[in-house]
């Protein structure tokens, strides 16, 4: 018995370490992602350990151990996304509605054909914007209904599962489609005005993830976070970046791109809001993201029902406020840091300045 757990802790501790590795192959970084469902599997096998096997013997201790530190780590990454961490992401007690923007974010699945689900929780919700991600031409048509209360939109109708597409009560103003990494990938930026005449900086992407079937390194995706956090970081207009990023909120690429950008996560003490995989309740974990400048509080947070996709959509409502209660928030980045994501741009030769900045091109 003693060999059975000796070789499963072995397997756990493998697949727990592996992932220290900065290296952008996809089958490791693809142990990024189930930390929680790994977690769990320490758990259970440590109790087990403790139940079944002789706890006079130093073997036994010595898979225990190595059990613990593999738990604890993966702690680590999860905790802060589970209610009772400190809020990265105060509470909006600001009533002033001219000054709130809501938004869903839905990955609808290209293949996708149940449009009446999402319309459904538009009427429901009714965001000040909707975001779409792998929305073909098909999508398009279902959703250009909501033009009448949308009449502000950018559509990249594609069929390759990186459509994508905007639909705004707000003015959106220097709207671009540009394709920061890969040729046929978009990534789409705009400002939008608010009712209250404040100006909020929108960044929607959708980089590729690093799989078998995508790409075989993480790179493409990392060097487009990492522009992105780059550019948002150097202005002091607020924003928004959402989207399908293909990498999960407790992952080390993740904490770069908010160490860099500044940006604040508004799950950090709320929970994690997994958002795929949305037919299979043990294996999920949070792929579809807001994060936003420390101008904002937050009003509400929820995942959606589900719409036939693999994604459950997010709805999030922010205000945007004039106190300083989320100042000392957030990560900061050193020097260790800065030197990863020069490395990241560097590997394709991109930069910060291929980053559209709205705010900065007005047409008076």
């Amino acid at each position: 018995m003693l060999s059975t757990f000796q070789i499963i802790t072995v397997i756990l501790v493998i697949l727990t370490t592996l992932p220290f590795s900065r290296h952008e192959a996809w089958w490791i970084r693809g142990l990024d992602f189930p930390r929680l469902q790994l977690f769990l599997a320490l758990l259970i096998i440590l109790f087990l350990e403790l139940m079944l096997l002789d706890l006079s013997s130093i073997q036994t201790w010595a898979i225990i151990v190595i059990a613990l530190f593999c738990l604890a780590y993966q702690a680590w990454w999860i905790v802060p996304y589970t209610r009772g961490f400190p809020l990265e992401v105060e509470g909006a007690n600001d009533s002033d509605n001219k000054r709130r923007i809501k938004i869903i974010t839905a990955n609808v699945l290209m293949t996708n054909r149940n449009a009446k689900a999402l319309i459904a929780l538009i009427r429901e919700f009714e965001p000040d914007i909707l975001v779409t991600l792998e929305s073909d031409i098909w999508w398009q048509k279902q959703l250009d209904i909501l033009e009448a209360d949308y009449p502000y939109t950018i559509k990249c109708p594609l069929d390759n599962l990186y459509g994508m597409h905007v639909y705004s009560k707000f003015l959106m103003m220097n709207s671009q489609i540009e394709y920061l990494v890969e040729p046929d990938k978009p990534s789409m930026h705009a400002l939008a005005l608010l009712p209250s005449g404040d100006r909020v900086r929108l960044h929607f992407l959708h980089p590729a993830p690093p799989s078998p079937t995508e790409n075989d390194e993480s790179s493409e995706r990392d060097a487009e976070l990492v522009i992105v956090a780059k550019s948002v970081a150097d202005t002091n207009v607020p924003v928004i970046v959402t989207g399908d990023l293909n990498d999960v909120a407790w992952s080390e690429t993740t904490r770069l791109f908010r160490k860099i950008s500044g940006l604040l996560d508004p799950r950090v003490g709320r929970g994690m809001f997994n958002t795929f995989h949305a037919d299979y309740w043990f294996l999920r974990w949070p792929l579809d993201h807001l994060f936003h400048s420390k101008h904002f509080s937050l009003q509400n947070l929820k995942r959606l029902s589900n719409i036939g996709s693999d994604h459950f959509p997010l709805y999030t409502e922010l205000v945007l406020t004039a106190d300083n209660s989320n100042e000392n928030n957030g990560l900061n980045a050193d020097m260790d840091d800065l030197v990863w994501a020069k490395f990241k741009t560097k590997e394709h030769n991109v930069d910060k300045t291929d980053v559209p900045q709205p705010e900065k091109h007005l047409v008076s």
